[in-house]
């Protein structure tokens, strides 16, 4: 947390709660994952910290969709990080990623909630099953289809 003092109360409880939330492993995961469509060995670190610029997100959405964002602020201040986060998440959201899956800029920047992060790159994830033009590696499961059924006014009035 950047600027922010210890937590003490209920603020104490609900960081405890969010830090119980992550899994190692998974983000682990995602980092191999992120790695192998980008090419690229990422730094090593701790999770938060290695996405906390936004340049590896938006590598990430420019490869699985060229020119999702054009410009990449690769300075070191804090605004144009932040810029590229959300220029991040934008994209996740053309992409197909649900708004219900996104997070706030400030869940990464100032690591307050990693588990959301981890949701979004998940769904981003997903998404690539449904784009015909990405061949993979994809992360997670296939999302599921609509199966529509039909149902005669016979059918409807059947009791069990």
């Amino acid at each position: 947390m950047a600027n922010r003092g210890a937590c003490y109360g209920i603020a104490a409880a609900v960081q405890c709660k969010l830090a119980n939330k992550r899994d190692q492993e998974l983000e682990q995961d995602i980092l191999a994952w992120m790695s192998e469509i980008l090419g690229e060995r990422l730094p090593q670190g701790e999770f938060g910290e290695i996405l906390r610029d936004g340049v590896v997100l938006c590598k990430l959405m420019n490869r699985l969709k060229p020119g999702a964002i054009p410009k990449i602020n690769a300075s070191g201040a804090p605004f144009k990080m932040m810029e590229n986060i959300e220029n991040f998440i934008k994209s996740a959201e053309r992409y197909g990623v649900p708004k219900i899956d996104l997070f706030q800029t400030v869940d990464l920047w100032e690591k307050r909630n990693i588990p959301s992060v981890v949701q979004c790159i998940m769904a981003v994830g997903r998404c690539g099953y449904l784009h015909p033009d990405f061949h993979g590696p994809f992360l997670g499961p296939r999302p599921s289809e609509d199966y529509r059924r039909e149902f005669n006014e016979q059918m409807l009035g059947t009791s069990f």
